[in-house]
């Protein structure tokens, strides 16, 4: 079975009425630093185009080790910052592990499926 290492991770944060901007910018903070860290593949900052008050961070690691690396930089404290500060109401941090197409198929029978239809 063919493997990756890549993994990924996606932080959902739903600002507090009123503090929308204010989030947007502190995360902000995060672009340069996080986009240039060892093992990045991918990073960005995305806000919700139906919800101002909700804000994604989504980045692709060339493997676990470059995330936990990412994950205990000392500019990640923002994320503690904006619950004690209380302008955030919720923040959803999830990892992922790149599915490949080979994995999919013997662990989901997804093309066996697909070609069965």
């Amino acid at each position: 079975m063919h493997s990756t290492s890549v993994v990924s991770h996606q932080v959902t944060i739903r600002a507090r009425v009123g503090y929308s901007e204010q989030v947007g910018a502190r995360l902000s903070t995060l672009i340069a630093s996080s986009s240039s860290a060892a093992g990045c593949l991918h990073f960005v900052l995305q806000r919700s185009m139906s919800e101002d008050d909700v804000w994604a961070i989504s980045g692709m690691w060339a493997d676990k080790s470059a995330m936990n690396d990412w994950l205990a930089a000392p500019e990640l404290e923002i994320f503690s910052e904006l619950v004690t500060e209380l302008l955030v109401r919720s923040l959803d941090f999830q990892t992922f592990a790149i599915v490949a197409p080979a994995q999919a198929e013997q662990a989901y029978g997804f093309a066996s499926a697909r070609k069965a239809g």
